[in-house]
């Protein structure tokens, strides 16, 4: 899902062609704004003149709605703020791959002492993390005070949800900037993504522990992105960013699946998975002959 402030000042939301999913949720958060402006417009019909002054409400610390934040230290700031207010439930989306050590060592502290005050924590990685050691290390701590892991060949960005009232999110691709949503619609709508994507997530595994023994059970679904997103033209640096792959395992991929097809050169890879995909969509939508 994408969107962009048009000159008016309205925001104009883009969702990914065919998905009823994301479509189902959008028309819940305008089901809300309609009877919003179903209240307005009543409350309007009954005052005496065209003016509606209504009571001034009294703010929380954070405005509700959507504000900014410029810089790593003020989005790391955001976030402990967040997490200081927690009381009940704490959802998490960290795709790109394995995170550095550091970090995870970090977060260790401070989800050990949530999950110990009682609250519950979901977190969604990508299936490129199963072969990192220290994220398998990471996640192994984490499950054994109580949360719970699963992983998705592809995600949608990073994303950190407090008792469904506050959803923090990037506002660029290098994410210098973030926004912070209190709008309880919008909360909504990414929970509800969120909890499609958990649905649909394999849950961490830990035995077997090497490498190469959990390959099976997520090289396919990896190669199955690879796939799709070299079919519709994306690049190498593109395609890894967004499976949390280096650009080398991404490369080797790519040279298996070239091996796959007879392709000579990355192009014609493409093109050959973009004709075979069709001829497969093309047979399952023929009717049977009798």
């Amino acid at each position: 899902m994408t969107g962009a402030e048009t000159k008016d000042g309205t925001v104009a939301i883009t969702l990914p062609p065919g998905d009823p999913a994301c479509r189902e949720a959008l028309a819940r958060v305008g089901e809300a704004l309609g009877d919003l402006s179903r209240a307005v417009s009543l409350t309007a019909g009954r005052a005496p003149s065209a003016t509606v002054r209504l009571p001034e409400p009294e703010l929380p610390a954070r405005a509700m709605g959507f504000e900014s934040i410029e810089g790593l230290p003020e989005i790391n700031e955001a976030i402990q703020d967040l997490i200081d207010g927690v009381t009940s439930e704490i959802l998490t989306a960290q795709p790109d791959g394995p995170r550095p050590i550091a970090v995870l060592d970090e977060a260790l502290t401070a989800v050990r002492d949530r999950i110990a005050a009682g609250v519950s924590m979901r977190t969604l990685y990508q299936h490129s993390t199963r072969f990192d050691e220290p994220t398998k290390e990471y996640v192994r701590a984490v499950t054994s005070y109580g949360a719970q892991v699963r992983t998705l060949a592809e995600f949608f960005d990073r994303m950190i949800i407090v008792d469904r009232r506050a959803a923090l999110i990037p506002a660029n691709a290098a994410r210098t900037s973030a926004v912070l949503i209190t709008l309880p619609a919008v909360v909504h709508f990414l929970a509800d993504i969120f909890e499609r994507a958990w649905d649909r997530a394999e849950s961490y595994p830990f035995l077997p522990v090497r490498a190469a023994d959990a390959a099976p059970e997520v090289i396919p679904a990896i190669r199955g992105s690879i796939r799709r997103l070299l079919i519709e033209g994306r690049s190498d640096k593109e395609i890894a960013r967004r499976l949390g792959l280096s650009l080398r395992s991404l490369q080797a991929h790519v040279a298996r699946l070239k091996e796959e097809h007879g392709a000579e050169h990355r192009l014609q890879l493409g093109y050959l998975m973009g004709l075979r995909s069709g001829a497969a969509a093309g047979r399952e939508e023929a009717p049977d002959r009798p």
